[in-house]
């Protein structure tokens, strides 16, 4: 499979996608592990071990409310909000595909019509730097483990 060598690489991607579905973000250790017990692809919830009917993966298709703001931008905030995910083994790819259900975080669940390209760390460094240069401070990563209040509280 392909690697996508920056930030500039993945924004043309998202501006010029190819046809035959949308577009998806996926962390995982990639395409050979996660379609090989099923050929559209399957995941699993962390905390229950449910299989899901997809690939836990996220849109990189720009929403129409993003307006003509910067493809960049988007593609960036698209890596960056997902980078606590970045451990050994586990990488970002896209893929081709299309929505079939939500999963327990509400993200899409997604059948791979087709892997497309690993995601370089270079565009990972230069999402993170980008995002980062935003007058925005609350801008962060999903990191629900660190907001989650401790046991007990109410």
């Amino acid at each position: 499979m392909a690697t996508i060598a920056d930030l500039d690489g993945l924004t043309d991607l998202v501006e010029r996608p190819p046809a035959g579905g949308e577009l998806f973000l996926r962390w995982s250790q990639g395409p050979a592990v996660d379609l090989a017990e099923n050929p559209g692809g399957s995941s699993r919830d962390t905390l229950t071990g449910i299989a899901l009917p997809g690939l836990s993966a996220n849109p990189l298709t720009v929403e129409r409310w993003w307006g003509a703001r910067s493809r960049r931008l988007w593609a960036a905030r698209r890596l960056y909000d997902y980078r606590h995910l970045h451990k050994p083994g586990v990488r970002p790819w896209v893929l081709l595909g299309e929505a079939c259900g939500r999963g327990p975080d509400n993200e899409p669940l997604v059948r791979c019509r087709r892997p497309l390209a690993w995601v370089s760390d270079t565009a990972l460094a230069q999402a993170q730097t980008l995002v980062e240069e935003q007058p925005a401070a609350a801008w962060g990563p999903l990191d629900r483990a660190g907001s989650r209040p401790p046991r007990g509280a109410a």
